[in-house]
Formats: C-alpha cells, structure tokens, sequence
C-alpha cells in the first residue's frame, strides 16, 4: 500500500509541473485544458452508481423518485470464518457448501427471511409503542416506501447469503380503497420483486394477511359475514396468483382470527364446514391457474383468538383427513406456536412427520416466562439438535425450508442487530445439524430405543403390528407367560446420550 502512495504521489508531482509549464507557455491550450478536464469528470460523476448512505437525507431517488441507496452500509458479506471466529458479523457453525450426511448445508436449510418481521417488524408490544425506525423510513405505508423497504430486503439477503424469502401480501404493499386498487399496488410492487429476485433469490411461499385488518375481527373464512367470506377469497385468490408470479414454492394459511372468543355465539361446526369449502376453493384455484407450490396450514392455539381451529399439529391433520383435504396440504410447523399448545416444537414437528405432513418449519422459539408468541430468534442448540433430528428422517424439507418468523427484541435497535440475530438464528440450527449427525453416526441413542421396542421385534410382535393377532390369541399368551417384566426405560442414559452430542 505504501509503495502505491509514493508512486500517485510522484505522478501528481509531475501533473503539476506539466500543468504550470503548458500555463506559461500556451495558456489557451491550458484553458482548453481544463475545460476538457470539467467535461470528463462531469460525465464520470454521472455515471457512477449511487453511493448514497441509508438515511432520509440523502437524494437518491433521481427523476423516478424511487430512492436507491446502501441501505446497510459498512456491513460486508457474512462469511463462514468457523467456531474460533469472535467477529459477530460472520458464521461460526454455518458453512453452506459443506456436507454433512451427503447433502450440503444450505440444502438442508433452505433458509429464508420473513418480510414482516425483519422489515415491518417496529419494536412495539400490548405496553409499549415502537421502538426502531430504520434510516430509510419515511413514517409513511406509500408505494415509494414500499418499493424502497423491498430493495432493502434484497440487499439484506445478499449480504446475510441466503436465498429465500417470505411475505405476506400486506407487508410489501399498501391496501386502496378498493380491492381494485389494493390489487394495483400489489402488482406494482411485486413487478419490482420479480426484478430485484433475479435467477439467484427465490420466493419460499406467499400469504395473504387475513387478521390485521377489522373487516376480519370476527374471522375471514370463519366469519359469520358473507361479505367477509368473499373479500377473504378474493385476497386468497390474489395472493396466490402473485405467488405463483414470483415463482413461489409454498402457499400459507395462518388462520391468525379462525376461531372463536366464546361458544355462546359461536356455531364451531358451520364455521369449520366453512373454512374447509374456502380450502377447497383454494386447491381449485391453484391447479386451474397452474400453480404447482404446496398449500401449507400453520397450526396456532391461541392469540389472537382464544381458540383457533388449527390448535396443533394433530388437530390440523384431524381437519384434513375429515374433509378429504389429506392429500392436498402439508403443515408448516412455528415451534413458538408449538409450545404455546402444551408441546415442544420436537413434538408437533414429529407429530408432523409421521402424518406424512412436515412440509415447513417457522424457526424462533417463545419465552417459557412470558405469556404470549414472542417470536424470538432460536438459540437452544439442544432443541435446534432435536428439530434436525426430525428434518433428517424426514429426508429434508424441500420445496419447504426454514423461514426465520422471529424479529429482534423490542431493545435491540440498530441496523446490524439484523444479522446479528439471523447469523445466531442460522449458527444455531446448523450445530443442531452437526449434533444430529453425529448422534445418528454413533447409533447409540437409536440403539437404545431399539431396544425398548425388541420384545415386539417378535412373530407375535410382527403379527400386532400387522392387525393380526386378536384379543384370544393375545389372552392366551398372557397366561401362558404370567405377570410381565418391565424394563427400565433408561431415560436419563438417553439424556446423557444427547448432551454428549452438544
């Protein structure tokens, strides 16, 4: 570096002395000089690209008025630098091109950023108002607001390195008076989605938000409002079709108001005959426009509503084997959703699985002393190793992924507290990865379960499970063997099997 200083140093030294000679000897040719050189550097400064800073005061919206600049500048692209690394701005245990049980990291993940909370997300609680406003708000829901919060999703994600992201239709666009109009504005934005996405950043699924709105207090597919009903399906019908436009993977369903306060006023049985006609409707629409993305349900218990019809995992498939939907929707699992339900998200996504259901995962985790979905960003690694275990048996999620439907805590305000929480987020999830394979690779937590089930490894354990061995055929054996001895279960040996792994 010091030789190049030296170097420009000599050439401006001699710029200089030519510059004062041609003065002397010839100053027309000097002032021609000068005037090529005002030319030159003006049709330079023209050309440059937009260097502009992310704040509100910098013009860089040009004759369109759509501001173009960094919106994250001094953050350079997050890199593996592995587990020795103190940088916070980089991946400890995240290396995507890395394989572990021959398939790359990133294959594994399928990662994606939600929209809503990273780029909508304010700070605010039920106590308190909002407590961030990122340096290229405006304060304004406009179309020019909302064409510069996109850019700065897609300069998040190149930067962060991941490849996927998430919506609802609300999120990244303004609603009109009209549907006509809330439809225009969609278009326009989303024309600028499928621009800024290009061939190296994917859509992993679209929603149409159905709970924000008071049209929607009592309910959209659920509500006892006809008029509600058919708005609902008109933004349904919308959203899907701009999902399918940006090349959507997924669909989603968040019945975030599907359910009821009281059952005093409530016909629960109308209202789920209803919502499973409008998820009908849905299936139809998607195979006549030629949508080929999975439909999605994520289950929720409680809150908005007191109870909400997709409670769990179980409940959900429950609603789809009774109306003949099995075939057509899988779950996408939130583990925060999980545990405010009385489960682990191991629970509802193993429930998940072995329905045949598991089609995506909402990855954040709740506050065990908090009493409401706090949607923060998962940090257990030992309940990210117990979430891969099942990914892995699951042989992946692909055309699902993980979504990170977390936002950073309501005192974390600057900028680069956006990756931070993401790089946690994705570090976490991939040493769960790692300590799974390795828990898989050593055999001895699976060994031990195999044993608890031997005695039925058996041909009259083979003809139980089998639906052949009647109630006589199983008296007989019981007195023929007496009293039965029960094996320990070896609970905390499996306990100390999975803490070896961490």
């Amino acid at each position: 570096m010091g030789c190049k200083v030296v170097i420009f140093g000599v050439f401006l030294l001699r710029l200089t002395k030519g510059l004062t000679k041609m003065r002397e000897s010839n100053p027309g040719k000097f002032l021609l000089f000068l005037l090529f050189l005002n030319v030159v550097s003006t049709i330079v400064i023209a050309s440059a690209p937009p260097t502009c800073p992310a704040d509100l005061g910098s013009d860089c919206g040009g004759d369109s008025g759509e501001w173009e600049g960094e919106f994250f500048p001094g953050i350079p692209k997050i890199k593996y630098e592995g587990p020795s690394s103190k940088n916070p701005l980089s991946f400890k245990w995240y290396n995507a091109e890395e394989e572990i049980l021959g398939k790359k990291m990133k294959d594994w993940m399928r990662f994606s950023v939600a929209f809503w909370h990273t780029f909508r997300g304010t700070g605010a609680d039920p106590f308190g108002a909002p407590t961030k406003s990122w340096p290229w708000e405006d304060g304004t829901n406009s179309l020019a607001m909302a064409k510069r919060r996109l850019r700065a999703n897609f300069e998040f994600l190149e930067k962060l390195g991941v490849e996927r992201w998430c919506f609802h239709d609300r999120d990244i666009a303004p609603e009109g008076k009209t549907i006509q109009e809330t439809n225009a504005n969609l278009d326009e934005v989303v024309a600028l989605a499928k621009e800024l996405q290009g061939d190296k950043i994917h859509l992993l699924w679209g929603t149409a938000q159905l709970f924000l709105h008071p049209r929607y207090m009592h309910g959209a597919a659920t509500s006892p409002e006809l008029g509600v009903y058919a708005y609902a399906a008109a933004q349904v019908k919308k959203a899907i079709e701009v999902t399918h436009y940006l090349g959507g993977e997924n669909y989603v369903f968040w019945g975030g108001r599907e359910g009821y306060q009281s059952l005093l006023n409530t016909d629960m049985e109308r209202e789920l005959d209803h919502m499973a006609r409008f998820m009908e409707a849905a299936v139809a629409y998607k195979k006549k426009i030629g949508f080929n993305g999975t439909l999605l349900i994520e289950p929720k218990p409680q809150e908005p509503t007191k109870h909400q019809y997709d409670w769990d995992a179980a409940t959900s498939a429950n609603f789809l084997r009774k109306y003949g939907l099995i075939g057509e929707f899988k779950l996408n699992i939130e583990c925060n959703h999980a545990t405010l339900a009385g489960h682990s998200c191991h629970h509802d996504l193993e429930t998940a699985r072995i329905n045949g259901l598991l089609g995506n995962i909402d990855a954040n985790s709740g506050d065990p002393q908090t009493g409401w979905d706090t949607d923060q960003f998962l940090m257990d690694v030992a309940e990210a190793t117990l979430v891969m275990q099942t990914v892995i048996k699951n042989g992946g999620l692909a055309p699902g992924g993980f979504n990170f439907d977390a936002k950073l805590r309501r005192e974390s305000t600057d900028v680069e507290d956006l990756f931070i929480a993401h790089i946690a987020g994705m570090d976490t999830l991939a040493r769960g990865l790692r300590n799974a394979a390795k828990l898989i690779e050593d055999g001895s937590l699976s060994e031990l379960v195999r044993k608890r089930y031997q005695s039925f490894d058996t041909e009259l354990g083979a003809a139980i499970e089998a639906g052949k061995a009647d109630f006589e055929m199983l008296e007989k054996k019981a007195i023929e063997w007496g009293e039965p001895k029960v094996p320990s279960g070896k609970q905390e040996l499996a306990e100390m099997i999975l803490q070896s792994a961490l």
